[in-house]
């Protein structure tokens, strides 16, 4: 799956999502606009304390959830040049019903992200694919070759999900961010969040 890195003034490159060394300095930029149509746009400030600390960039999970996306048709899907597994992670989200484990495949290199999981015709319930973007920012994501439609989670550095993109369509080159700064972007079988109670403001344990 292919993806881009963005920040505020600046589109790092086209092939998929490769942290480089941009930083932003809190608190993010966010939009108040609650017409907009656009997730990101969507993304307000949350703070539980305003006067103790800065205010946080969420993106808060809608009531009702996206339509749902189907996978790729078969003879739409590219064939794989290099089937391949990464090495895998235990980690566990903190909800409203309690932690719920799942285990992923690491991405932290440059080719691992870039090829995330473009050409998967399939995925475990319990299992995604992790992204270490190193230094937040703002990130967007697009589907190229994606043939799996998916949850994306946009993490921030101490855990926190900013964000969720849910049932993203297959195989589209439309690039789709949360509007806030995150370091890391878990995805899972679209649907996956709402099945077992996840959504933005909640933590997930992060690996050492």
């Amino acid at each position: 799956m292919k993806r881009f890195l963005r920040s505020a003034a600046i589109s790092v490159f086209s092939p998929l999502i490769v942290a480089s060394a941009c930083t932003r300095t809190p608190p993010e930029p966010t939009s108040t606009s609650a017409a907009s149509s656009s997730p990101a746009a969507a993304a307000q400030s949350v703070s539980s304390s305003p006067s103790e600390q800065p205010a946080r960039c969420i993106l808060a999970t809608p009531v009702t959830p996206p339509p749902a996306a189907a996978p790729a048709p078969a003879g739409r899907c590219p064939k794989d040049p290099n089937p391949h597994l990464l090495s895998m992670v235990d980690l566990s989200i903190e909800t409203g019903r309690g932690p719920v484990p799942l285990k992923a495949e690491l991405a932290h290199t440059e080719a691992e992200t870039e090829r995330g999981l473009m050409f998967r015709t399939q995925m475990p319930e319990e299992q995604g694919m992790l992204f270490d973007l190193g230094p937040r920012r703002e990130h967007s994501f697009w589907m190229r070759n994606t043939c799996i439609p998916l949850d994306m989670l946009f993490i921030d550095t101490d855990g926190l999900i900013v964000g969720i993109l849910e049932n993203v369509p297959t195989l589209n080159d439309t690039e789709r961010t949360v509007g806030c700064a995150s370091s890391w972007v878990l995805e899972m079988n679209a649907g996956w969040c709402r099945r077992h109670g996840v959504r933005a403001g909640q933590t997930m344990k992060l690996p050492h």
